[in-house]
Parts: C-alpha cells; sequence; structure tokens
C-alpha cells in the first residue's frame, strides 16, 4: 500500500510539473500581455488593454494578418482539394503507390530550414519572382499537403464503396456519386481538414522566410519586431495569434468529432 501510495504522489508531481512547463510559459505571456508597463518583463504593474489596442491599430499588423488570413485560406482549400484527390486515387492500385505515398509525405519529414532553402532554389531556377500570392502560397501548399493528406486518407480509406455502387445501380452519373454521395459524407472531415491546414499556414515561419517578398505574413512580422525592437505590445500580438490558431484548430476538432458516415441515399438523384 505504501508502494502504491508513493507511486501516486509521484505520478501526481509528475503531471503538476507536466503541465507548468506545458501551460506556464503561455499563462506568462497572456499575463504580460495585460501588463502596464512600458518595459516587456515583469514586475506586474497593473492590468491595462493598451497594448491590444495599440497591436490592432498597428497598419503593418493587420496588414500582416489580412496576408496570413488571405494566404492561409487559400493554401488550406488548395491543400485539401489535392490531398481528397490523392486519397481517392490511392483507393485503386496505380504504380509506384509507395514511391508516390512517401514523396508526398517528404515535406514533413524535410527540416524547415531545409525545405526552406529548397524552395528558394527552386523558384529561382524557375523564374518566380517572390511574392505573397506566387512563392508563398506555393511554399504553403507544399508543407500543409502532407498533413491534409494524413488526416483524409483514413478517411476516405474506410469509406463503404458500396454507397456509391448502390447511386451508379440507381442511375448516378460519376460526377452525380461524387457531388451527392462521397461529399457529402465526407464534408466534416474535409472542413476539419481545412481547419488544420489554415492553422499550419497562418503559423508557419521557416519556410516563408526563405521566399517571401515585400509583403508579411503574421509570423514574418512578428520575427521582424522582436529582432528590431522588444516593443511592449508584443505579448499582446503574440496572445492574438494564438487565440487564432487555437480557435481554428478547435473547430478543426469540432468537425473532426462530427465526422461519421451519414446516409446519401435520400439526395441521390
Amino acid at each position: 500500500m505504501n508502494h502504491n501510495r508513493l507511486a501516486r504522489r509521484a505520478l501526481g508531481a509528475y503531471t503538476i510539473v507536466f503541465y507548468i512547463a506545458l501551460y506556464g510559459p503561455m499563462l506568462v505571456l497572456a499575463l504580460l500581455s495585460f501588463n502596464d508597463s512600458d518595459i516587456t518583463g515583469l514586475p506586474f504593474k497593473g492590468w491595462t488593454f493598451r497594448w491590444y489596442a495599440t497591436a490592432f491599430s498597428s497598419r503593418a499588423l493587420m496588414e500582416a494578418l489580412v496576408n496570413s488570413f488571405g494566404v492561409g485560406v487559400l493554401a488550406a482549400l488548395a491543400g485539401t482539394m489535392l490531398a481528397l484527390l490523392l486519397a481517392l486515387a490511392f483507393r485503386r492500385q496505380i504504380r509506384f503507390q509507395g514511391l508516390i505515398f512517401n514523396l508526398v509525405l517528404l515535406p514533413v519529414i524535410i527540416p524547415g530550414i531545409v525545405g526552406g532553402i529548397v524552395l528558394l532554389i527552386f523558384f529561382g531556377y524557375l523564374g518566380i519572382p517572390p511574392g505573397l500570392y506566387t512563392t508563398v502560397l506555393l511554399a504553403h501548399i507544399n508543407w500543409v499537403l502532407p498533413f491534409a493528406f494524413l488526416t483524409l486518407y483514413p478517411r476516405v480509406h474506410a469509406f463503404d464503396r458500396a454507397l456509391e455502387e448502390a447511386a451508379m445501380d440507381l442511375g448516378a452519373r460519376p460526377l452525380q456519386v461524387m457531388r451527392r454521395v462521397v461529399l457529402p459524407v465526407l464534408a466534416p472531415a474535409l472542413l476539419a481538414t481545412v481547419m488544420f491546414s489554415f492553422t499550419l499556414s497562418f503559423d508557419e515561419f521557416v519556410r516563408t522566410l526563405f521566399v517571401t517578398g515585400f509583403d508579411a505574413t503574421v509570423p514574418i512580422a512578428f520575427w521582424n519586431l522582436v529582432v528590431l525592437q522588444l516593443a511592449p505590445f508584443l505579448p499582446a500580438m503574440a496572445m492574438i495569434i494564438t487565440v487564432i490558431s487555437i480557435a481554428a484548430s478547435l473547430l478543426g476538432f469540432v468537425f473532426t468529432r462530427n465526422s461519421r458516415a451519414a446516409d446519401p441515399s435520400h439526395r441521390i438523384a
């Protein structure tokens, strides 16, 4: 009994230390974002919302936020669409299937700095000018695609092909089967994949740093501010980025939880 009690106490102490190490820095950052001090750091001198007002009133930061949203949405939609097409293609036996599968997942294995250098050389060789919706968007699609594929592949692989066969037996054409049977059933998984992909794109820094042009995303703008000046509104800006990322991830988890098979027979025309 003493041994079990000691083990429980050790496990409890480990759990406390684990959560402090995991969430402690975030709690300190949240506290500093409300600190009424012109110096970023402790001691805490009082509560204020002026650093959030400063962050939202900064034209450069708001432009970076709009840029991140624009690139994130497009990268998430494009990455999810490509991942869906790949997952549907892998339902059949194709030549070099194993090789293609590993190539799709290659960006996950390559370190970010190596991937950024490779993309920089690749775009330079092709003569693609650096820009938000050229090099940055392509780099983000390359980054989110393997994660989107890993999210969708199990769902598509578990899809009951009998539903498609039943629809075709009832006279539905392939496009109708896709639009009225496959996509409605996969809709929650697709929405979850879009949200997760958006989060990955919104937070991506290393690859963006190598291929960005004059228009900065939020991580690039944040990095520039950290390098140039340790401004007191940086914790508030960090919390804004964190809240957006957490909100997108929570939506993704909600859609994943609701990703279950639906009866599409009433939708077949």
